[in-house]
């Protein structure tokens, strides 16, 4: 195809709708509206870029606010703010003892007195109940007095400070102060402000080792926050600023700056309206007490809190764990001052006189004590040991030492409960004789042959009960709980007190020899049954429980009867013989009427004496153990003595002790119902000697004449001598005297 052809058949180029402007003319000025605009000044292009980024700043805040508030949770309370330790208390709501660290006692706020509230929010935060939960405006004004050298300060609220005490820490970081803003936002939405400041007062630190207001209330002024004085809280609440600095006994120096403190908390109570400027202007500075050492669980503190632990968690009122976690206020029945008198008896007669240099054996030499009211079954005191953080093992509690003779008039109690008779079919009273001779076997036993040995392989030939009590004729006493039957002694004595699981508490003729290994307290728990008449008040170390104010339920303690009071009284009878003319003389030292018994384990590895007033029951052992390896040994030659019998040392120890813990009650005599044929007269005073029975209590002096003494016995006993018992004839009608009696 042709060009010319091509270009007749081409479209024309389109209309572009303005006529093209002729490159040889110059151009058209631009239009008004097209001109360009002046630039804005400097401020005014700062001003606007400040509130861009105002704006921007505030946007950021704004989404930083709801991320943390979305982020940030309630976390559950620090390991620190849950911490509390048990309180023990003695009988009369003093501090006995704390089994923590942190020392915190949590209590609701109705305990806490009204002015001890408000003094708190007077120091802290006036307008805690009105304002919201956190205060930007104060944090920024604490946070520029810091900066600028007005010193440092917190700007927190108290809700604000609970956060931190109760769910984070004492760091000083960014990143928990602003856990603690969101937390304590959150906070106000789930809790009450009494719900807030109760947390506060229970998680605030006093000074002195006090972590909330009870804690303080007891360390400046020894009292229950309930009884703190309007001016005692001004003062708890001063502390809160500087717990160190301010407490006024250990800084003195400071006192001008603690009243100026204290000023301001009331002067703001004030201003409140929470105290009339007459009530104000009558109050004066409560000094508080000094400061004291931590009740921890040194000398006798740790055995009490053991004891009582194993009490509540052995009685299911509380569970090991539960017992473990705190907060518990435990009210003992110890006596303060009885606590103390067995302290000072077992150190006058016992510890202060150990010379393990001179004496090799006074370094086996442990102590263990208890004493019970008959008439309540509380016990009064407790000697666990010499002190709990150098010896563990309480010496009150532990069941791992023969009992020996103090075990016997278990056995007699049982004959005259069951009405027992001999193999002769005689009824057995103090006067029924029995044979007393050296390894005689049991009769009418269909076990295995048993012929216990006496003490030194003795014989006694025919032998009334009471004078076979006093010298602990094993022959006697064997074939007696074959008599009543041992399987009844063994009931006897746990329906007096021994718990039976008591090891070798066993039903055989062996048992009336004691090798069952009843503890002190135990003991101290029969023994109190028998002072009762054979009426049983549980044993019981716990007066009161509270955990957080709310009370734990005690068992009941109502006393019932045990055994009958005539064989229990006639067990008394036989017994005040013991103390009166017997080798347990050393207990007359306690200038009151006394029933006791002596005794002695295999070996002499122990010492027992057993002994009760109508008031008081209280037993008192020396046992043997090597402090390196634990191995029982025998106390031969402890305290320079040959041998530690229960009428040494330990009887004296019962004397000082009963004597000084009955020193303001009355002299009461027994009111015995003896069983029919028991009626004994009184016997003759023992002769003037040491106020204490002698450096072993009567029982060791006999070594140079024992068989003088024995021989004549025995001459008594065969020729019928009027002062030994009458014919020597046994039954419902024998009356003779007695005359002083000796024991073993």
């Amino acid at each position: 195809m042709s060009p010319s052809v091509r270009s007749s058949s081409a479209a024309p180029p389109p209309d572009p709708g303005w006529e093209p402007r002729d490159p040889t003319l110059p151009a058209p000025p631009p239009r008004a509206d097209a001109r360009r605009r002046p630039r804005a000044s400097l401020p005014r292009r700062l001003l606007r870029a400040a509130a861009g980024l105002f704006l921007l700043g505030g946007v950021l805040l704004a989404g930083a606010f709801v991320a943390g508030y979305l982020l940030v949770s309630i976390p559950a309370a620090n390991a620190a703010a849950l911490a509390q330790s048990n309180l023990y208390l003695y009988r009369d709501g003093t501090v006995l003892a704390r089994d923590g660290e942190v020392n915190r006692e949590n209590v609701r706020l109705d305990r806490i007195p009204l002015p001890v509230r408000q003094a708190v929010l007077a120091a802290e935060d006036r307008d805690f109940h009105t304002s919201r939960a956190v205060d930007p405006k104060a944090m920024v004004r604490a946070t520029w007095n810091t900066v600028t050298g007005k010193g440092r300060q917190s700007g927190s609220t108290i809700t604000q400070q609970y956060v931190k005490n109760y769910y984070l820490g004492q760091e000083q970081t960014l990143t928990r102060k602003a856990k603690e803003f969101f937390i304590a936002i959150k906070l106000e939405r789930e809790k009450t402000k009494d719900e807030i400041l109760q947390g506060y007062l229970n998680t605030s630190y006093f000074g002195r080792n006090a972590y909330g207001v009870q804690a303080a209330a007891h360390a400046y002024y020894g009292k229950d926050v309930e009884r703190l004085t309007p001016a005692e809280g001004a003062y708890l609440a001063a502390l809160l600023k500087a717990p160190s600095a301010y407490d006024v006994t250990t800084h003195p120096e400071n006192r001008p700056a603690v009243l100026a403190r204290w000023a301001y908390v009331l002067d703001g109570m004030v201003g409140e309206g929470w105290l009339t400027p007459g009530e104000r202007a009558a109050l004066r500075f409560p000094d508080p007490q000094t400061a004291r050492p931590g009740t921890g669980l040194s000398g006798q503190r740790g055995y009490v809190v053991q004891a009582v632990e194993e009490y509540l968690t052995g009685r299911g009122i509380v569970d090991e764990k539960t017992l473990a976690g705190g907060g518990f206020r435990i009210v003992t029945t110890l006596d303060p001052d009885r606590q103390a008198a067995l302290v000072r008896a077992v150190e006058d007669r016992v510890t202060h006189r150990l010379d393990p240099a001179t004496h090799p054996s006074d370094r086996y030499v442990r102590a263990g004590a208890a004493a019970v009211e008959p008439a309540t079954g509380r016990v009064v005191a407790l000697y666990g040991g010499v002190d709990y953080t150098r010896q563990y093992v309480n010496n009150a509690t532990r069941r791992d030492y023969q009992v020996g003779s103090t075990f016997k008039p278990f056995v007699f109690t049982a004959a005259v409960q069951s009405g027992a008779r001999t193999q002769y079919g005689e009824p057995i009273t103090p006067y029924t004789l029995y044979d007393g001779t050296d390894r005689r076997p049991v009769e009418g036993w269909a076990g295995a042959p048993y012929d216990p040995a006496n003490e030194d392989g003795e014989s006694y030939g025919e032998i009334p009960v009471g004078t076979a009590t006093d010298l602990s004729v094993n022959a006697v006493y064997a074939q007696m709980a074959v008599d009543v039957g041992p399987a009844h002694v063994r009931r006897t004595a746990v329906a007096l007190g021994l718990p039976g699981t008591t090891p070798d508490l066993t039903a055989s003729p062996s048992i009336a020899l004691g090798p069952a290994t009843a503890s002190v307290l135990d003991m101290a728990q029969a023994y109190a049954t028998l002072a009762a008449h054979g009426r049983r008040g549980d044993h019981t170390l716990v007066a009161a429980i509270s955990r957080d104010g709310e009370q734990l339920p005690l068992p009941s303690a109502e006393p019932r009867q045990a055994v009958g009071r005539e064989a229990a009284d006639t067990t008394t009878a036989v017994l005040r013989g013991v103390v009166e003319a017997g080798t347990g003389t050393a207990a007359m030292a306690a200038g009151r009427p006394a029933a006791g018994k002596t005794g002695t384990a295999e070996d002499d590895k122990a010492a027992w004496f057993a002994g009760y007033t109508p008031e008081l029951a209280t037993v008192v052992a020396l046992m043997g153990q090597d402090p390196e390896t634990g191995r029982q040994e025998p106390l031969y030659g402890a305290l320079g003595l040959p041998r530690v019998n229960g009428g040494g040392p330990p009887a004296e120890i019962w004397a000082r002790f009963t004597r000084e813990a009955l020193a303001d009650a009355p002299v009461r005599d027994f009111d015995l119902h003896l069983m029919p044929g028991a009626d004994l007269p009184e016997v003759p005073p023992v002769p003037d000697g040491p106020e204490d029975g002698g450096e072993d209590g009567g029982e060791n002096d006999r070594e140079g004449d024992r068989d003088g003494d024995k021989e004549r016995d025995r001459e008594r006993a065969e020729e019928g001598d009027e002062g030994w018992y009458g014919t020597g004839e046994a039954g419902p009608g024998a009356k003779p005297a007695r005359p002083g009696r000796r024991e073993r």
